[in-house]
């Protein structure tokens, strides 16, 4: 059985019930409060092993009680829980000293894991004070999905680790770098973001590392690249499964070397950047392509953070929608609201773009309508040129490859607003296009390749070089 003695403060009379049967079940000794005055004076008074404080009680904030804990109690562990589901809340309670943060409604076994690691973990040195944040919250959102990534967030901010942030378009990537220098031990140098597919191919080296004069054609003075330029502080590598093979190739080498040269130069440069990468591909797919290093793929992918796309939270959307009209009407455009039927026709749309494409309905609702209330005709409206929300499995759909492949491209444009690659997007089609069509060709003539080249009506060594390059299974005899 397990040991110890915890102080449970939480003003809701069910939470206390809760907490003090499951953890008395695995042998701890509970004593609970209401308050905050009667959790500081058991603490003051040298009693317990094991804080667990609400964040919101009736006479001090828990966040509040944190940084005193941890200067009269410093070997103390504090397990803060809180309904104020935001980044922030997370932040601060990591910020100043807290072994976990836990977002109610809370998982009670998790709850209870969490207590067990406290108590076996060795005491950290004590941190100072963190001065509170004033800037408005960087994120938006307080469904589960995204409360799993505030916690990791809150996680990061303290170290330099790398961080690959995967997700569609749209759905707030760059956000979440933002956010994690913003509020990380790296706030004070530069955020420096560098967009892979809007580049052309040639110029990437230049723009991440810099040149010296003459070192190309052009070449008329020395430039700082992107890596100089966020000395001190966090890259931001947008894209970066559109990176060429050649560029990371070099990146590569500058992870493992933490030094690079410019484009001509030879004097190496200390790289002093935190990493974060982002991308909208699959680059595990990209890496059976041959498309995408798989030891810088290692090198990136240190703490993986998943974006859900909007269509997965909906739940947010109503915070969304509030946030984009507030940020329009101080924009100067007129304040506005939807009612709740509009509201459910927001929710049950699919969101091709993401949070990007709700922020752009919303200024488009702040600047186009007179009404101050915004009803579901209006959405309506606005939404009948997009894709339905889950369109039904049980309906054949009778559409010709043309009009399927027009839709998934009119969903991808609306995706890529603001960050269509700056070229080979035919090329990147193509290749979507040709993988399940030479897949499927073989499937439906049993893996026999000279029948599959026929149908397709292409030269058999086309079809088996086709093969190679998309790195596609052949089973024979397939029934």
């Amino acid at each position: 059985m397990a040991g110890g003695v915890i102080l449970v403060a939480d003003d809701d009379r069910s939470i206390r019930m809760v907490l003090t049967q499951a953890l008395a079940r695995r042998g701890y000794e509970v004593r609970t409060t209401a308050n905050a005055a009667t959790l500081w004076r058991w603490v003051e008074s040298g009693e317990g092993d094991l804080v667990i404080t609400d964040v919101v009680m009736p006479d001090e904030n828990g966040l509040e009680l944190v940084p005193r804990i941890r200067r009269v109690r410093p070997e103390l562990r504090i397990i803060v829980m809180s309904a104020q589901n935001t980044l922030l809340t997370a932040v601060k309670a990591a910020e100043r000293g807290a072994f976990e943060y836990l977002p109610k409604p809370f998982d009670l076994g998790e709850l209870v894991n969490v207590v067990r690691r406290a108590l076996a973990t060795p005491t950290p040195p004590p941190q100072q004070d963190a001065e509170e944040a004033e800037e408005a919250l960087p994120l938006i959102g307080r469904s589960p999905a995204m409360q799993e990534i505030y916690r990791i967030m809150a996680r990061l901010m303290r170290t330099d680790l790398t961080v690959m942030i995967s997700g569609e378009s749209g759905t707030g990537k760059e956000l979440v770098a933002r956010a994690m220098h913003d509020y990380g031990r790296r706030s004070a140098g530069p955020f420096v973001a560098i967009n892979m597919a809007a580049i052309p191919r040639e110029l990437i080296e230049s723009e991440l590392f810099g040149h010296e004069k003459g070192a190309f054609t052009g070449a008329l003075t020395r430039a700082t690249g992107r890596f100089e330029q966020a000395q001190g502080g966090t890259l931001f590598l947008d894209e970066i499964g559109d990176m060429p093979m050649e560029a990371q190739t070099r990146l590569l080498r500058v992870l493992q070397e933490g030094e690079f040269t410019t484009v001509g130069g030879r004097t190496p440069i200390r790289a002093d950047v935190r990493i974060v990468a982002a991308t909208h591909r699959d680059l595990t797919a990209l890496i059976r392509q041959g498309l995408f290093r798989e030891d810088l793929f290692y090198r990136i992918n240190v703490v993986p953070i998943r974006l859900p796309p909007l269509r997965e939270r909906t739940e947010d959307i109503p915070a969304l929608a509030t946030h984009f009209f507030a940020e329009a009407a101080k924009e100067g455009l007129p304040p506005k609201i939807v009612d709740a039927d509009a509201m459910e026709r927001l929710k049950a749309h699919r969101w091709p773009g993401n949070v990007r494409e709700l922020e752009n309905l919303v200024r488009r609702l702040a600047a186009l309508y007179s009404q101050e209330v915004i009803g579901a005709d209006v959405i309506r409206t606005e939404l009948s040129g997009a894709a339905p929300a889950q369109p039904s499995t049980d309906e054949p759909r009778n559409e010709g490859l043309g009009a399927a492949v027009e839709r998934h491209l009119r969903d991808y444009f609306a995706a890529h607003q603001e960050g269509l690659p700056a070229s080979g997007l035919y090329d990147r089609v193509l290749q979507e296009v040709e993988r399940p069509l030479i897949s499927l060709s073989l499937s439906a003539t049993r893996g026999n390749q000279i029948k599959a080249a026929h149908l397709l009506g292409v030269n058999r060594n086309t079809l088996r070089k086709k093969i190679r390059e998309l790195d596609i299974r052949v089973v024979r005899g397939l029934k």
